[in-house]
């Protein structure tokens, strides 16, 4: 039983460093942005000061 243990514990860790190495790719192959993530515009209109 503490084979089956091990193998289980294993096959976790690796499935969990799957998905972190895939979600890392698919953050740099997306250009480093959220899809969908519009950054606002802000405009600062300022008097002149003559």
């Amino acid at each position: 039983m503490a084979e089956k243990s091990g193998n289980s514990a294993l096959a976790f860790v690796l499935g969990a460093v799957v998905v972190v190495v895939a979600g890392l790719a698919w953050y740099v192959f997306s250009g480093g942005e959220m899809p969908g993530a519009d950054k606002p515009e802000i405009q600062i209109d300022l008097p002149d000061g003559s």
